[in-house]
């Protein structure tokens, strides 16, 4: 049977690092990348960018806010008032979930140390369910992107598309990352609860034995 310390010391570790590399992807721009590689071109740096949740960089130096809660809806056109809507949700789920994270820290510290089986139950399923915001954000946000480059495409003309190259960056990896941690840590929460179950069954014959 494995033993019930190195899993919650597992546990503690893997909650660890989803919150901090949820937290990375939060504060990084390296979400949404476009490279602009057009020939005989001079200034064709300038015509990229890169992106994340909160701002957009666009060449060297030019940066710009994403104002998705203060946007004039009114002068917004039906599809980028859609995307606006999925950019809203994308940077509220993200967020609530890193905050739930400092809740789940809390909470499977105490469970481990009560070794209760219903509050290590408790804790897995906390962290699953920052998992499920997670992955809600995360999925989300690349409904949004795709759409937001269709769009694109739309206003570009076709003989550019070639040399414009776009993918996501590693800041969305980290927020994959993240998630998949999220879900490691319930699990093992899951496992240590499933642990002291049994330890408990197991002491409670021993004392009828012992009668």
């Amino acid at each position: 049977m494995m033993r019930y310390g190195s899993v919650i010391v597992a546990a503690g570790c893997t909650a660890v690092l989803s919150f901090c590399l949820l937290a990375v992807a939060i504060g990084t721009d390296y979400w949404y990348i476009i490279d602009v590689n057009k020939p005989n071109h001079t200034g064709s740096d300038d015509l990229s960018s890169h992106s994340g949740l909160w701002r957009i960089y666009e060449g060297a130096n030019s940066s710009s806010v994403i104002l998705s809660f203060t946007a004039n809806m009114s002068s917004l056109s039906e599809v980028e008032r859609h995307l606006l809507g999925l950019h809203k949700v994308v940077v509220i789920l993200l967020p609530l979930s890193l905050v739930l994270l400092v809740f789940g820290w809390i909470f499977g510290l105490v469970s481990s140390l009560a070794r209760s089986p219903k509050l290590l139950t408790g804790s897995a399923t906390h962290f699953l369910l920052c998992s499920f915001f997670t992955l809600c954000g995360v999925s989300i946000y690349i409904k949004y992107s795709n759409q937001a480059m269709d769009e694109f495409q739309k206003i570009v003309s076709p003989g550019n598309l070639p040399y414009v190259d776009v993918s996501f960056g590693w800041s969305l990896a980290m927020a994959w990352l993240s998630y998949s941690l999220e879900v490691a840590t319930g699990l093992l929460l899951m496992l240590a609860a499933a642990i002291t179950h049994m330890k408990g069954r197991y002491d409670s014959g021993v004392a009828i034995a012992m009668l």
